[in-house]
């Protein structure tokens, strides 16, 4: 079977799993966020965190919850590499160096999951499975957790209340991203990902030779590492390494895993809006433009004028021959369409025109489907500023969900939308004007500037993915990444959550006849114009010095 159809093949059984786990995990999850009740394991949680769940939120009491957990996470993470050459289970490894312990920590902490190091060289079982592990289920929360709270700001009227974070962060973790890691661990481990505590063992080459390879508890990670849209790897190759990743069947599983919960939020959506068919005009927006980045990508990388890529069938270099062109372009995409930032292929090797691809779905803001949470609150920010652009063709105040759009709210949208392509652009300019930095390139030209904003794309989009060109491992990468993935993660979600309160405090707007149906797919083709337009008119002068200035030449 060529390329082409096998790709084909693999999206249609993807879509069609996607499609069977929408309706009961999107509904699930609504359930879990609106029911009073609490586990008993979530009231020794509150115990000892010493939490009240019962308590209701005001939006800037939500953030201090978000903005104080995370810190201390970034504190416990930095203290445990910096103290790994002392904790059992280092596999001898000395402890991290203070500026790639801070860039790792903030990472992890972000859900950007960027890796400077190379996993089984510098990072011991503890450090692995008590710090980076952890991490990945509760980032992964926290994004949830906003998200969740903006929803509830379209569903709530009349009151400044968004619910309690720490009820919002513990549910997420204990009933959904647990669960779900451990039954996808399971089907891992079966499928042959590795799960073990062993030291270092010397391996035999087929060339002659050997090399050292360490085990760890990689399936468990691996699991979480997708399902939380997270993407740090055990290993340095990441998800095209055999241990993480040793089949084409654990490739596309990996894919569903890093998709299904952004998808799937969309019901969560609708069900606590109280309209389905709210939910399914974001999962139309969200589903079209990865299906188009898809077969953009698949192009890309197999329609070619090159004799060699000819004769190949397709542009195999930088891609694992487990899974082909097809199936990399899809991992390629889903990962930069989502805060994953996982890799199975060198996204340095792929065509001018496919790196620029994957770049792109990045500067979307990463909201097709995007990361758990994440997406959802980005694609809804999104649809705010698209009803405000159809309020001013039509001359009418903007209404969204029985809620007018007015001066405060579309600020607080703006700035939103506005965060982090400044902090792409800002960092990459200083980087390229300053003499230091441009030697960490491992190509000159419109190559080597690709590298470089690809790598604060990713930072700055929390994805975590690198163009693998760049040596980030010096302090001015590491200091600099760290500061790009701190302000694009909490930036964002100041502006989010103060749009929530807003929101919430409204008096619903009764529907009338000039009102924008907003479940209908002229909305749909709106919001997905509206999305592409803002991206492209921001980040084309960039683009054009990179990618597409490659792929044309």
């Amino acid at each position: 079977m060529g390329p082409v159809p096998a790709g084909v093949l693999q999206l249609l059984a993807l879509t069609a799993a996607l499609a069977l786990a929408y309706i009961p995990l999107g509904t699930y999850m609504a359930r879990v966020y609106s029911s009073g009740r609490h586990w008993r394991v979530e009231k020794w949680v509150y115990q000892g965190i010493g939490a009240d769940p019962d308590t209701e939120m005001t939006w800037s009491a939500y953030l201090r919850g978000v903005l104080a957990f995370s810190a201390v996470g970034v504190l416990f993470l930095y203290l445990l590499q910096r103290l790994q050459g002392i904790l059992p289970g280092s596999l001898g490894f000395s402890s991290v160096n203070p500026a790639q312990s801070f860039n790792t920590a903030v990472s992890f902490v972000t859900n950007t999951n960027w890796q400077s190091y190379y996993g089984e060289q510098t990072m011991g079982h503890v450090v692995q499975t008590a710090g980076l592990a952890v991490q990945n289920f509760v980032s992964a929360a926290v994004g949830m957790a906003v998200a969740v709270a903006l929803v509830r700001g379209f569903a709530r009227s009349r009151t400044g209340e968004l619910g309690n974070f720490w009820s919002d962060l513990v549910r997420g973790t204990v009933r959904i991203l647990l669960p779900g890691a451990a039954i996808a661990a399971v089907v891992l481990v079966a499928c042959g990902v590795i799960q073990n505590f062993s030291g270092i063992h010397e391996v035999g080459q087929f060339m002659g030779g050997s090399q050292q390879w360490n085990g760890g508890a990689v399936a468990s990670q691996e699991a979480i590492k997708e399902l939380g849209t997270n993407g740090g790897g055990y290993f340095n190759a990441n998800s095209a390494h055999p241990f993480e990743n040793p089949t084409p069947f654990t490739n596309l599983f990996e894919i569903f895993l890093i998709l299904v919960i952004p998808f799937a939020l969309t019901r969560t959506f609708g069900v606590m809006v109280g309209s389905v068919k709210q939910g399914y005009a974001i999962l139309a927006t969200m589903f079209t433009i990865w299906l188009g980045f898809v077969a953009l990508m698949m192009w890309t990388e197999l329609a070619h004028h090159g004799p060699a890529l000819q004769a190949a069938g397709g542009a195999y270099e930088g891609k694992e021959v487990r899974f082909g062109v097809g199936a990399s372009s899809i991992f390629a995409v889903s990962t930069t369409l989502t805060s994953t930032g996982a890799v199975d292929s060198f996204h340095s090797s792929f065509t001018g025109l496919g790196g620029g691809v994957t770049m792109l779905g990045m500067m979307l803001g990463e909201i097709a489907p995007g990361g758990v949470g994440s997406g959802l609150y980005g694609m809804l920010i999104m649809a705010v500023i698209a009803v405000f652009i159809a309020g001013l063709m039509v001359g009418r105040t903007p209404e969204y969900l029985g809620k007018k759009i007015g001066t405060r709210e579309i600020k607080l949208a703006a700035c939103y939308i506005l965060v982090t392509p400044a902090l792409v652009l800002v960092f990459t300019a200083v980087s390229m004007a300053l003499p230091t930095p441009p030697h960490s390139m491992l190509n000159a030209g419109a190559h080597g500037f690709s590298e470089v904003l690809y790598a604060f794309t990713s930072a700055s989009n929390n994805n975590g993915s690198a163009f693998a060109g760049l040596n980030a491992n010096t302090d001015w990468f590491n200091t600099m990444t760290g500061l790009a993935m701190l302000l694009g993660r909490f930036l964002p979600m100041v502006f989010v959550l103060a749009l929530a309160g807003s929101l919430a405090g409204q008096r619903p707007v009764p529907v009338t006849a000039g009102t924008l149906r907003t479940e209908k797919p002229l909305f749909t083709g709106l919001l997905v114009g509206a999305i592409l337009i803002i991206t492209g008119l921001t980040y084309f002068p960039a683009l054009a010095l990179g990618p597409l200035a490659e792929g044309l030449a």
